[in-house]
């Protein structure tokens, strides 16, 4: 499937269409430029589990992990570490959501059954009745897909967008 920016499908629109052209926050930053993969991770939940063998930690339970000013909330958040093979230590690897994922950003929120977020890409794969709000404005699908160090991402399934004018 092709890869496309939303800004550039959001501008094709506005060309197309005159009164959405004055759609305010219709751009798609979650994250973007203002994500730090180097922030400190902080985490709650109301249970944790560790397993020192396979480097797995779980939160379940109201469990929500915030960095910068991006916040990740769900039933169950599942962390893989990595060894680190320059100095041997452990950092994050990826983090698995399930159950009412919800992130949310500054200026965004989005909403699925689950969540993928690969640290070291800067990637979150979000899917099962995906719904973003930015603003007044919202798109919904099945699978959505950004990388937060470009802001770009793509949004599939019965892709809904609803667009309000001159907000």
């Amino acid at each position: 499937m092709p890869r496309l920016s939303v800004l550039a499908v959001l501008a094709c629109i506005a060309v197309l269409l005159p009164d959405i052209a004055r759609a305010q926050g219709t751009s798609f930053a979650l994250g973007g430029a203002r994500h730090d993969a180097n922030a400190p991770v902080e985490v709650t939940a109301d249970r944790l589990t560790v397993d020192q063998a396979s480097g797995e930690t779980v939160f379940t339970g109201n469990a929500v992990i915030g960095q910068g000013g991006m916040r990740l909330s769900a039933q169950t958040i599942r962390i893989v570490f990595a060894d680190d093979a320059a100095d041997g230590t452990r950092r994050i690897d990826r983090m698995s959501a399930t159950g009412g994922v919800t992130l949310v950003t500054d200026d965004e929120a989005a909403e699925a059954s689950s969540a993928e977020y690969l640290v070291p890409q800067g990637m979150i794969v979000m899917s099962g009745d995906v719904m973003l709000t930015q603003g007044p404005n919202i798109l919904s699908g099945d699978r959505l897909e950004v990388n937060l160090n470009t802001g770009e991402g793509t949004m599939e399934g019965r892709v809904r967008t609803l667009i309000q004018p001159g907000r």
